[in-house]
């Protein structure tokens, strides 16, 4: 890491390479898989919250508990089971509540996505832009290498023709190959120098769109980190929240303050009563 800044890293020495903004992709992709990871968790969560709530509350529903029993232990058994239900009603509220955060989870990753969709077509479409411009000035370098040596080849042709005895129509096609490569060198010459120019402000305007690129992306970034670690503590909350309302020893003490009223009963009027 060259910097604090994610402008300041995901750079290449190499014009055509993308290997900064494949990193910094894979980058986001990662943080957009861990929110899925996450969020496919509490759908999980919910449902194990939510069969296990039902399955309490099937139970206080289709199976006795003592039902024969009277008075006061009666009533504390009625409680008892009365608790039960709400700890699976509770167990069923937390699995709803699951699934809300798992679907502000999902939305928020769908938002960014779409934000992205922007700036990685106007990536895209740069890089594409500089791959082209890049082979247009390297096969116009190449053209204009050909020309010059081509041009060389003419005047060294021209200078064993002045040392040589050669017919004046032989001369005269010479010295005319050597104008035409002149010409030729010259014009490949400003296609080279064009080019170059238009690669240069290819370059400039990819180095700018990728500064934006990265700003863009590292505002993101700490978006979706707020927002997960967020995201993590509402739901560390809720199972405390859980804890609270499935209190066990909030739950024995309502059983044993009916109980505690309850002595040994004397003959057959007291288990009456």
């Amino acid at each position: 890491m060259k910097g604090d800044y994610f402008k300041e890293n995901f750079w290449s020495n190499d014009i055509i390479s993308t290997a900064g903004y494949d990193t910094l992709i894979q980058h986001m992709n990662d943080g957009r898989k861990n929110c899925k990871e996450f969020e496919d968790f509490l759908k999980e969560r919910a449902v194990i919250e939510e069969k296990y709530g039902k399955e309490l509350i099937n139970l206080t529903k289709k199976k006795p508990c003592g039902h024969t029993e009277i008075n006061t232990l009666k009533r504390s058994l009625d409680i008892f089971k009365q608790q039960v239900d709400n700890i699976g009603q509770s167990h069923i509220q937390l699995a709803q509540t699951l699934r809300e955060e798992a679907r502000k989870m999902e939305e928020f990753r769908e938002r960014q996505k779409l934000e992205r969709k922007r700036i990685e077509a106007a990536m895209d479409a740069i890089h594409k832009q500089k791959q082209m411009q890049y082979k247009k000035t390297m096969d116009s370098k190449r053209v204009y290498e050909q020309r010059c040596r081509e041009k060389d080849d003419a005047e060294q042709a021209v200078n064993r023709c002045k040392n040589s005895a050669t017919t004046g129509k032989q001369q005269e096609k010479i010295f005319s190959k050597l104008a035409h490569s002149k010409v030729t060198a010259e014009d490949s010459d400003k296609t080279y120098q064009q080019n170059i120019s238009l690669l240069d402000k290819v370059r400039e305007d990819w180095q700018n769109e990728h500064i934006n690129c990265c700003v863009f992306f590292e505002n993101q970034e700490w978006e979706r980190i707020h927002f997960f670690r967020n995201a993590v503590w509402t739901h560390v909350n809720q199972l405390s929240q859980q804890c609270v309302t499935v209190d066990v020893p909030q739950f024995l003490m309502k059983i044993s303050t009916t109980c505690s009223g309850t002595s040994r009963p004397s003959g057959v009027r007291g288990f009456l009563e």
